[in-house]
């Protein structure tokens, strides 16, 4: 996969996403782990924008 801004306002990638979920303490729940996610990288916390990209993201890796 490559490597792509997916939150503008705080210049998370793809890879800090998959990055935060290493982190993260559950896999289990999609928005559990959106929330954890945004703790970690503070994305979609500006405009909000990137709120679905940052889902897809996150179902993606989940799912690999």
């Amino acid at each position: 996969m490559e490597n792509r801004v997916i939150c503008k306002c705080k210049q998370v990638s793809y890879f800090d996403v998959e990055d935060a979920m290493h982190k993260a303490s559950s896999f289990d729940d999609l928005e559990k782990m959106f929330h954890e996610v945004q703790q970690i990288t503070h994305c979609s916390t500006g405009c909000g924008g990137c709120h679905d990209k940052i889902m897809d993201a996150i179902s993606e890796i989940m799912h690999h």
